[in-house]
């Protein structure tokens, strides 16, 4: 999983220069001008958190869950699993809508 969090942390990073990452007890949080994404490393995959309204989310690949009112590490109504490497591109564009929300829909660096 180190790896593939590396792979996540560099990519939400690269989204945006006020982008920055925060590792708390028990998850690590990136974060813009508030927590967009949320990340806690489970045995085979990392599971993250969007702060994002669940309805707002635009999810073609279908693999985003709302978690609206149910208690969980991290911030935000949806919630999906990165299992490996070659799912980080499609993850991406969900983490980048909640990213341009945050940020008033602002274009953010590619």
């Amino acid at each position: 999983m180190r790896k593939l969090f590396v792979l996540f942390r560099n990519e939400v990073l690269s989204l945006n220069p006020c982008v920055s990452e925060q590792s708390l007890k028990l998850y690590i949080t990136h974060k813009a001008e508030t927590n967009f994404v949320d990340m806690v490393s489970k045995t085979k995959r990392l599971r993250l958190s969007l702060n994002i309204l669940f309805h707002e989310l635009q999810d073609l690949l279908g693999i985003a869950k709302d978690v609206t009112n149910i208690g969980r590490w991290g911030n935000g109504d949806v919630e999906f699993a990165l299992n490996g490497p070659e799912e980080l591109p499609g993850m991406m564009g969900l983490v980048r809508q909640a990213l341009e929300r945050q940020l008033g829909n602002e274009e953010t660096e590619s």
